[in-house]
């Protein structure tokens, strides 16, 4: 594994994680392109493993050293046994999992595509639906008691919602996961310090024209984030980090756009490994929306060769999940972004959401 940015064995001194979002099960298929309407095909390889965005980050941040807890819910089915046995086996606590006698646990078709490295979803959602009385307030406290950051999908947002206030109420940090619009998550992401977004999701938030602009209207528009990335995939990710101190008033304002070009041109195309790249921290102007004081980042991914790249599925999920690692172990900006594009590139070598996560052993002294 190319996974060099940890230096020391060493774990955060509080390292307890506590998710609240979606878990599932993932029926994985291979195929070598994907079909056209009414045809039939074969799968070249097929899996059967645990999703959901929550349950990826979380066994991501697991197998890095954390210790986390997860608040969701599942039936009391086979599906339902799956996704907790493998919970469990990889660290994560489910003690505050609510299981239901009935229904079905949630689950999600997969469509590998080998010839475009992509992958189709098909997701059923479980059934009943998590409700916030499904958590008793003892669980809840039991579950947040010595926390060092909460994480949320997005997903089951009532109960998020309820986890969340309590959160803020014992100063617990919350990292936000906005996969795309959904409901209930304005009010969410008012209470969040930090937020972690899919590509398409700043554009879709705020109605900017680029992600640079849409990036400062996300941090005016959500005065307590510390920053806000957004991942892009093969081209990385672009972060957006307000500043402690305020800049001078003398100093000139930036236009973010170009700033972002800017740094674009600093990208080196020759170096393989994740790389990071800012600017210094200074007035950022968003034409037609505003100004903040801060720093942009671009964070570039690993080149991984086409032989070795061999499913997508759950990338942003272990970026995700190490950005968390990184925040509990106090790691640099620069360090997080690199450290987090190492761990992505590492899922991406394996096929489905959890089977390419590295291990701790695997990431001290690669």
């Amino acid at each position: 594994l190319r996974v060099s940015t940890m230096s020391g064995d060493f774990l955060p001194e509080n390292s307890i994680v506590v998710g609240c979002g979606a878990v599932g099960l993932d029926f994985l298929a291979t195929v070598a392109a994907y079909p056209k309407p009414d045809q039939k095909i074969r799968s070249t390889s097929f899996k059967i493993e645990g999703g959901g965005n929550t349950g990826n980050a979380l066994t991501c941040a697991a197998r890095l050293g954390l210790k986390p807890r997860i608040i969701s819910k599942v039936a009391d089915d086979t599906q339902g046994k799956h996704i907790l046995d493998e919970l469990q086996a990889d660290g994560v606590d489910t003690s505050f999992m609510v299981v239901s006698k009935e229904g079905t646990s949630p689950f999600t078709y997969i469509i590998v595509d080998n010839q475009t490295k992509s992958r189709t979803c098909i997701h059923t959602p479980g059934f009943p639906p998590m409700k916030p009385e499904d958590l008793p307030k003892s669980s809840l406290l039991s579950a947040l008691n010595g926390a060092r950051i909460a994480y949320f999908d997005g997903r089951l947002h009532e109960t998020a919602q309820v986890v969340a206030n309590e959160a803020v109420k014992m100063n617990i940090p919350i990292l936000m996961d906005a996969e795309r619009l959904r409901e209930g998550l304005d009010d969410l992401l008012k209470v969040v310090d930090y937020v972690v977004c899919a590509a398409q999701f700043p554009q879709a938030w705020t109605e900017a024209s680029t992600i640079p602009k849409a990036l400062v209207s996300m941090l005016l528009k959500l005065p307590k984030a510390k920053f806000v990335i957004v991942t892009l995939g093969k081209d990385g990710c672009v972060m957006l980090e307000r500043s402690a101190n305020e800049v001078p008033s003398t100093e000139e304002e930036m236009n973010v756009d170009k700033l972002l070009e800017s740094l674009e041109t600093r990208k080196n195309g020759t170096v393989c490994t994740p790389t990071c790249i800012s600017s210094s921290a200074t007035k950022l102007r968003a034409e037609g929306i505003g100004t903040i004081c801060g720093r942009l980042y671009i964070g570039t991914a690993e080149n991984i060769p086409p032989s070795e790249l061999i499913d997508t599925t759950g990338a942003g999920d272990a970026f995700t999940g190490a950005v968390l690692y990184a925040i509990c172990a106090n790691f640099a900006t620069e360090k997080m972004l690199c450290f987090a594009a190492n761990v992505a590139a590492a899922k991406c070598r394996a096929l489905g959401a959890r089977s390419g996560l590295p291990l701790r052993a695997a990431m001290i002294g690669a």
